[in-house]
């Protein structure tokens, strides 16, 4: 070979080099920038699998092949640390926008249907229980989380597109009922935010308040106080904000309100459930319901038990006139309207614990359905209308079932068994 072909050569060969050492650091460098490792609660957004659009029809045709969809993105998802793939256990929350679309959460996880409830989409893996979700509409959506334990302060966590993406926004301050009324305004007890979540006031409660307050907004307040001594129970109504509060319903009652869930419809529109002692495995309880802003009441439920004693606001266990809710303690209260509210009831001690009650006339009348089912957790109602509801039966060691109603309970279908809860 002459020198000039030989320098020819080595050269060609030195290029050829030069492109396979480039070409190979790119696809290293292109690999590195992947981080599937961050794990930080401080998060300002976490991506998620898509989920399929509320109009489409292909969620239903699709599903049918698989009982649970966890997707194939979501191990980036991350609120704190968690191991992957999550198991969705036992159910701790749940919401509907309608009646095919929803939102269920546990421990470590936040999953959608599109299909009623038929298969379920993993969206949100974390490290903590799910303690309620709140969806405004198909695609703005909240969710406390918390530990086991947690009884004061829960992070807050949201969605604006149906669950695609979610953002830990901040932190709310008690217990209790998260609901929104518009994408900035929500209340959850006596405190308010302005910013979706980010920040909270305090509005003022009356003095001696039994469970936690209830805003429907600044003009339409409510809360529960008692007088023991007296052997007296309150409703109270504000209209400024919790300023000053008006008592709008006074009540003799031989037994202490032990707690309180309320809930509302409307500005003028409040159910009061007041539990009271328990016994023998039962639990006393009653509840009340007004549509006139406190100016009148209709005694919807009253259950005394023979070991808890007389209903609240009673002043003894005779017959009240009142119907009952099947069941020996109350279960989940889900109102829909101002006309129309289900109810669960409980019985730790049959075989088939769970029960479920309504009224379709704001309580002037109740229907204890036929349906009886296991699962010896907490219930779990929703409902888009009275006729088509939502309701999972959980339990400790058995998978958390899922069943629907298109007749308002008169009949249920099991579209979904969600894993077997994580053992204890």
């Amino acid at each position: 070979m002459t020198p000039t072909r030989k320098t020819a050569f080595l050269l060609i060969t030195a290029l050829i080099m030069a492109l396979i050492v480039g070409c190979s650091n790119t696809g290293n460098s292109a690999t590195s920038t992947v981080n599937a490792g961050a794990h930080s609660s401080d998060l300002p957004a976490m991506t998620t699998g898509e989920p399929e659009s509320p109009d489409s029809e292909e969620a239903s045709e699709s599903a049918a092949s698989a009982n649970t969809d966890t997707g194939d993105d979501t191990s980036s998802i991350s609120v704190g640390s968690s191991d992957y793939p999550v198991s969705m256990g036992k159910v701790t929350a749940l919401r509907l926008a309608d009646f095919k679309t929803g939102w269920a959460g546990g421990e470590g996880w936040i999953s959608r249907t599109n299909d009623g409830g038929k298969t379920w989409k993993l969206q949100l893996q974390h490290k903590y229980i799910v303690k309620q979700l709140f969806a405004l509409n198909d695609r703005e959506v909240w969710a406390t989380l918390g530990a086991a334990d947690a009884t004061t302060t829960f992070k807050l966590v949201h969605t604006m597109d149906g669950g695609k993406s979610w953002a830990e926004i901040g932190e709310v301050p008690n217990p209790g009922f998260l609901h929104f009324g518009t994408s900035k305004e929500g209340f959850v007890g006596n405190a308010r935010t302005e910013d979706g979540g980010k920040t909270w006031s305090t509005l003022p409660v009356p003095t001696g308040l039994v469970g936690e307050a209830y805003f429907h907004d600044l003009g339409n307040g409510w809360a529960v106080t008692q007088n023991v001594d007296k052997q007296e129970l309150y409703i109270n109504h504000t209209a400024d904000a919790g300023k000053t509060w008006d008592t709008v319903l006074t009540r003799k009652s031989a037994v202490p309100v032990t707690g309180t869930v309320i809930r509302s419809a409307g500005k003028n529109d409040a159910w009061v459930q007041l539990i009271g002692d328990s016994g023998m495995s039962q639990t006393s309880y009653s509840l009340f319901h007004t549509v006139d802003g406190g100016k009148s009441w209709i005694p919807v439920l009253a259950n005394h038990q023979a070991g808890s004693g007389p209903a609240p606001g009673y002043e003894n266990s005779n017959e009240t006139g009142v119907p009952r809710n099947n069941g020996s303690g109350p279960g989940t209260l889900y109102v829909v309207d101002s006309q129309t509210a289900f109810m669960g009831g409980r019985c730790s001690a049959c075989d088939l614990p769970n029960t479920m009650g309504k009224t379709v006339d704001y309580g002037k009348t109740w229907t204890n359905l036929p349906a009886e089912f296991p699962g010896y957790g907490e219930q779990l109602i929703a409902a888009a209308d009275a006729d088509h509801v939502w309701w999972i039966n959980t339990d400790n060691v058995e998978p958390s079932v899922m069943y629907v109603s298109s007749d308002g309970g008169k009949n249920w279908t099991k579209v979904h068994a969600f894993d077997k809860p994580k053992a204890q």
